[in-house]
């Protein structure tokens, strides 16, 4: 059992990362967190309370790399040794284990330290061992991983998510773009690429634990530069929660950037994936009908996910704009999705959305991913 209080840390670049810092004096506890980080092939750094900063910076024999409380790409902290960290300085990437299922106060103890899961053993263990894992892996910045949804239906979002994928992957980023919803008869065909060679998800739905990035990467499709993760034509509509889980964990952790094109119900497996977004973009066609069903939408998904912005379509209607329409949703204005002549031309000539270097549509794209890679801190 895990609870989510904030995102997940990104990952420091460059080359394998240090194991995980944990902090407790519970033996039993140590020997589980020990079990866990070998089974993550991870060397975890032991302390009984928070490591003192030492005058040189520490490095790992094991990893050749930095460990201590603020270098640790992931610290474990025992729910024994809460109180003794609590005046830690604050970070992202902590961790509150704890045994006892019945204890409530193990989510105060939480906010105190600055804690982003709260995790319970031994349900948790899977999700511990990927988590080390992930972290350790270490193989630079995730990916930054957009979703894009519609207001409603019709409204354009595979459209949009299918330009922002090839504007990535001709701005020289490592760019894949997945396709979450099983009912839309497979993104790969928006792309002119049905008949490409490659997995699409039905194969990977007795994934679990964790997806080898590099393999994922591989088995996919390639289309305009780009790899897709897309639905076939057979039978299968679902994919078990977890495999989505860590279908997506692995996508991320080869970094670039990701694009979801998401369905408007949300179920488990889509759940999974907002977990993982980093931006959701809500298309909304600018007139009222589409802004009310997209404030349905928009409060689903706002459940999971806490940056949701909304790209406006046109034309408008009477008393419309962009603005007025991210005001009664109440969401942040991502900008006017700007309609492209030819568009519904260059799909049947198998040229994507977006493929126009200089049309309106690609332009809209780039600026989004320089104003995104901008507020994560640098390229992805």
């Amino acid at each position: 059992m895990t609870g989510t209080i904030t995102d997940d840390p990104p990952s420091a670049a460059g080359g394998r990362q240090s194991g995980p810092l944990i902090v407790t004096e519970d033996t039993e506890l140590l020997d589980d967190l020990l079990r866990l980080c070998a089974a993550a092939g991870a060397t975890p750094e032991v302390h009984h309370s928070v490591p003192a900063v030492p005058a040189e910076p520490q490095v790992s024999p094991a990893t050749g790399q930095r460990g201590g409380w603020e270098a640790a790409p992931l610290v474990l902290v025992g729910d024994d040794a809460a109180r003794r960290v609590r005046g830690a300085a604050r970070r992202r990437g902590v961790v509150l284990v704890s045994r006892d299922q019945d204890d409530s106060g193990v989510w105060r103890r939480a906010i105190e330290i600055g804690a982003e899961h709260v995790l319970m053993l031994p349900d948790g263990e899977q999700w511990l061992v990927d988590r080390i894992a992930d972290v350790t892996e270490g193989v630079g910045r995730p990916a930054l991983t957009v979703g894009v949804i519609g207001g409603r239906g019709g409204a354009g979002a595979s459209t949009l998510a299918c330009a922002l994928a090839v504007t990535s992957a001709r701005e020289g980023l490592r760019s894949l773009l997945v396709d979450a919803d099983p009912l839309g008869g497979g993104i790969d065909v928006l792309l002119g690429g049905e008949t490409a060679e490659g997995l699409r998800w039905p194969a990977f739905a007795a994934s679990r634990g964790r997806v080898g990035g590099g393999a994922l990467e591989e088995s996919l499709p390639e289309l305009h530069s780009l790899r897709v993760l897309s639905w076939d034509r057979g039978d299968c509509v679902a994919v078990p929660p977890p495999a989505v889980r860590a279908v997506l964990a692995a996508a991320r952790r080869r970094g670039g950037t990701v694009v979801v094109d998401l369905p408007r119900r949300i179920d488990d497996g889509v759940a999974e994936v907002l977990a993982q977004l980093d931006v959701g973009l809500l298309v909304v066609p600018a007139e009222l009908r589409a802004v009310a069903a997209a404030g349905r939408v928009a409060a689903a998904v706002g459940m999971v996910l806490r940056d949701l912005r909304v790209a406006v379509r046109g034309p408008y209607a009477s008393g419309l704009d962009d603005r007025e329409v991210a005001r009664l949703l109440g969401l942040p204005l991502a900008g006017e999705v700007p309609v492209e002549s030819g568009l519904l031309r260059a799909t049947e000539s198998r040229r994507p959305p977006g493929a126009t270097a200089r049309g309106p549509l690609a332009r809209f794209c780039r600026e989004f991913w320089e104003r995104a890679l901008a507020e994560t801190g640098g390229s992805a």
